[in-house]
């Protein structure tokens, strides 16, 4: 059922499912956490023409890479993944490790990631559950449960596996996974994990975002963010710190800049 869907709607033109390139599947898992594939579809090329291999985005300006990722959000994840640029050319002489363990203590790279880069780029079986994955499981095995937590999910998705051909497997199971969320209501709703993402206008997530953005173009005072960006002074002391805590953002003399 799920493979005559893919047959039929998959979604095979993404250009990350085009490639076995382990940068390039690297890339686009940092940019679809978290971010909408329409989104990325529009940024994930033009984005490797600028860094096109682990050596040009390891030896890339912050500045450059920001600004390369400006429209995906959450920009922490572009730091790390040029930081696991850097990592990757240092330590494992620009060659991403096929290990999940090695691929687990690069910086932005959790189980989950690390499972699809296995099955993505180097056809490794590896189980692993994304929110699409979680909706199929949801609706096929638990009709009518809630709260069903990923640990009830894990052991069902790791027996369906395809060793043979898991990229195949889990394409066909996430644009499974989206048909469902368009056609009903959306199973994963009915998952223990759940939680309704909070308001982004006026959030002090967009707030980082339009910060960070201004300071792409250029080094700033804070009085000068104020004109940039239209937030309060008060505003800018409660944000700034934690772009200075997570890496993003260090202070010059009296001007504030990209790391």
């Amino acid at each position: 059922m799920i493979l005559a869907h893919y047959r039929a709607h998959g979604r095979r033109d993404l250009p990350w499912r085009t490639t076995r390139n382990p940068y390039r599947v690297l890339v686009s898992e940092f940019m679809l956490q978290q971010t909408q594939v329409a989104r990325v579809a529009g940024k994930f090329e033009p984005f490797i023409e600028r860094f096109p291999d682990f050596a040009s985005l390891a030896r890339a300006p912050l500045r450059d890479v920001i600004r390369a990722w400006s429209g995906l959000g959450y920009n922490r994840r572009a730091l790390n993944l040029r930081e696991t640029a850097r990592i990757v050319v240092s330590r494992f002489g620009g060659r991403l490790p096929r290990g999940s363990d090695d691929l687990r203590a690069l910086p932005g790279i959790g189980p989950a990631t690390a499972a699809e880069i296995m099955n993505f780029a180097f056809d490794e079986p590896r189980a692993f559950i994304e929110t699409n994955v979680r909706a199929v499981f949801i609706h096929q095995f638990f009709p009518g449960e809630t709260k069903v937590a990923d640990a009830e999910i894990l052991p069902l998705v790791e027996r369906t596996l395809d060793a043979k051909n898991p990229r195949r497997w889990f394409y066909a199971l996430m644009d499974y996974g989206v048909m469902l969320k368009k056609s009903r209501r959306n199973p994963s709703l009915r998952s223990a994990h759940h939680a309704k993402q909070s308001r982004f206008e006026g959030s002090d997530r967009q707030a980082r975002g339009l910060i960070v953005r201004a300071l792409a173009e250029r080094r700033m005072s804070e009085a000068e963010l104020v004109k940039s960006t239209g937030f309060r002074v008060a505003r800018i002391h409660s944000i700034v710190p934690g772009l200075v805590r997570d890496g993003l953002v260090v202070r010059r003399g009296a001007k504030l800049d990209i790391a």
